[in-house]
């Protein structure tokens, strides 16, 4: 069925050029509008009403393609980007599962509710006594024990924007720290009491997830430079990270006497050092492009803290949810236990995904542009880079779709943006349930057809 929803015109944009500031803290909500940001697709047509494709259209050119028994139960939503408009859908209003697409709702309340210039800190404060020093995790699963030359992020070397914060760097700012104050030896705690919850997500695997805390170090991975899919991971992220500083700081010449311990910090204990993550944009570009679930989960994490909520994982997606509706994305059947969508139990209409997408590319929330920007790109990048091939027949949507995946045992849905033959700006939300092997090539035949179709 087709229907009105929101009026929006038409900006695909990538994320400002935003100034960075440090943040020591959880920010709080950004303080007035959000400043416009610079266009970088526009439609190769007209955006009048004569180019919007028509219910008649879509359903001639697509009717053969959702009744593929491949796909199991499809349920879907395609919209207009310029307007909202429904155009076309089946079963748009049904909750479903949403896997990992759950991370378009982790996204756009991240971006909504917290400052571009948002970032994550890890310090080292002062304990006790001038021999005691304690590292506080702020949440960063990206802080990294590597050089910067050694670090891969879906096997490409990072930049000055995308490189995480440095347990290397820290190590040496404590270090002189401590060295100024005549402190050679010292006692080493680390303090993880900013999460709250189980650390295990119950669908914990050791590998697509491993136990969250607020102190991680390369994402908890056993090999910090393993940049594969589904990693292993450490049981007790936090000792590990605790190990590796205490073996960073041994190498700028302090001593770490004992085995660090798990302990608070004292209440504004001054800080000898502190590192900071990326910028919340790089942060859910990252998350985004290569479905990474613990970075989602901590980023659904300073969601929570922004909104008063537990940071834990049934917090985080009490929080999304809360700031999704208060953008006014309608909230009926929508119902979420993590930020990642790794939870079964999750459930999102397609229409609600549709929803957001056009959020994000709406003129007046430029804030949003990194869920757009971060989105895979069909045969490029992230986890649709193998997707959209001739072989799967939906060639015609390489380079031209941008969608976030979302896999689960039984469930398949895609969700995302494509520009079709007159050049407009759709969004589309497909899931699926019970499907075949074939179902994420019978999903992709049907993005596809949009980008040859006018669909009038």
């Amino acid at each position: 069925m087709a229907g009105t929803r929101r009026g929006r015109a038409v900006v695909v944009a990538a994320a400002a050029g935003f100034t960075l500031v440090a943040q020591g803290t959880p920010a709080h909500p950004q303080a007035g509008p959000a400043p416009a940001a610079p266009p970088v697709l526009q439609p190769a047509a007209s955006t009048g009403a004569d180019a919007l494709p028509s219910t008649a259209g879509l359903q001639a050119a697509l009717g053969q393609l959702t009744q593929d028994k491949a796909l199991g139960t499809l349920t879907y939503a395609i919209a207009d980007g310029s307007t909202g408009k429904l155009l076309l859908g089946s079963g748009e209003g049904t909750p479903a599962t949403p896997a990992s697409t759950t991370k378009l709702a982790t996204s756009v309340a991240a971006l909504s509710l917290l400052p571009a210039d948002t970032r994550i800190t890890t310090k080292v404060v002062q304990g006790a006594t001038p021999a005691d020093i304690v590292l506080v995790g702020g949440g960063d699963p990206t802080l990294t024990g590597l050089p910067q030359d050694q670090i891969r992020i879906g096997g490409l070397p990072v930049d000055s924007e995308t490189a995480p914060a440095s347990l290397i760097d820290l190590a040496k700012q404590t270090a002189t720290a401590l060295k100024a104050a005549g402190t050679g030896t010292v006692h080493l705690s680390y303090d993880t009491s900013l999460y709250t919850g189980a650390a295990a997500h119950k669908n914990n695997d050791g590998t697509n997830i491993g136990p969250m805390s607020a102190l991680m170090s390369d994402e908890g991975r056993n090999n910090p430079a393993d940049d594969v899919e589904g990693p292993v991971r450490v049981p007790d992220p936090a000792a590990q990270a605790a190990g590796r500083f205490a073996d960073l700081l041994g190498a700028q010449g302090v001593k770490v006497d004992g085995k660090p311990k798990e302990g608070p910090a004292p209440a504004g204990a001054a800080a000898l050092g502190r590192v900071q993550s990326p910028t919340l944009p790089r942060l859910v570009e990252r998350l985004l492009t290569h479905s990474d679930n613990t970075l989602a989960e901590a980023v659904g994490r300073q969601v929570a803290l922004a909104a008063h909520q537990p940071a834990s994982y049934e917090g985080a997606g009490a929080a999304v949810s809360q700031t999704v509706g208060q953008l006014g994305i309608p909230l009926p059947g929508v119902s979420l236990n993590d930020a990642s969508g790794l939870n079964p139990h999750n459930a999102i209409p397609p229409l609600v995904l549709a929803d957001l997408l056009a959020l994000a590319a709406a003129p007046d929330h430029p804030q949003l542009r990194p869920v757009l920007t971060g989105l895979p790109i069909a045969g490029l990048t992230g986890t649709l880079d193998k997707r959209f091939t001739a072989a799967q027949g939906s060639a015609d949507g390489a380079g031209v779709v941008r969608a976030k995946t979302g896999t689960l045992s039984g469930v398949n849905t895609l969700a995302g943006t494509v520009v079709d033959a007159d050049g407009r700006l759709l969004v589309f939300a497909l899931m699926t349930k019970g499907g075949t092997g074939d179902t994420r090539a019978a999903v992709d035949r049907i993005v596809a057809k949009l980008v040859s179709c006018g669909c009038h």
